[in-house]
């Protein structure tokens, strides 16, 4: 990596290969090329809405919700292998996509895949963050996402393909589908 490139940050990446962990829209847009990918789970973090979206999934006028890993828990997601010779072009690309605002925190973490525990690279949510939500109530985390539309599309398109891979999985997240099923409500309600 070239040291004018907007990637650059001070994580000791492994040689050869590299795991990169998706827990929201990697799942089921990676927008890499990848070797492999299998399920994997990570300890000492969850998956919440806890992200404001000003771009992607909202505006500056009306904000979306997208997810980050908080502290705490853990979570199952999507484990992908980058061969070596695709690791530049591939961060370059995930940081122009996960990075631009610096909302998240890169690091390498521990999870398991496939009976086996690897370092991956993960984007932690960053709490200092102005764009940090925190833990919002599910009431108010639903009715964002049923208003927000941002340049990838509606708020509650990103929630649907999340849960829809996570039932791909074999999981189920029980406030997700709570969250759902108040978005649900409220677009019933504005119909």
């Amino acid at each position: 990596m070239s040291d004018s490139q907007p990637h650059q940050f001070d994580l000791a990446l492994p040689r050869g290969d590299l795991w990169i962990f998706g827990y929201g829209s990697l799942m089921w847009d990676p927008g890499f090329p990848y070797a492999r990918s299998c399920s994997a789970l990570l300890r000492g973090y969850h998956r919440a809405f806890c992200i404001y979206s000003h771009r992607y999934r909202g505006t500056p006028e009306q904000p979306g919700l997208v997810l980050g890993l908080d502290r705490g828990g853990a979570c199952r997601g999507i484990a992908y292998l980058v061969a070596q010779r695709q690791t530049e072009s591939v961060l370059e690309s995930l940081w122009m996509r996960e990075m631009s605002r610096r909302t998240y925190r890169p690091r390498l973490v521990h999870v398991d895949v496939a009976g086996e525990r690897v370092r991956a690279l993960a984007f932690i949510a960053d709490p200092a963050h102005p764009s940090y939500a925190g833990r919002l109530p599910v009431e108010e985390v639903a009715a964002l996402i049923t208003r927000g539309v941002g340049a990838r599309g509606a708020n509650v398109e990103y929630l649907v393909n999340t849960l829809r891979h996570l039932e791909a999985l074999g999981v189920r997240e029980p406030r997700l589908r709570r969250i759902h099923a108040m978005v649900e409500k409220l677009r019933a309600h504005r119909r």
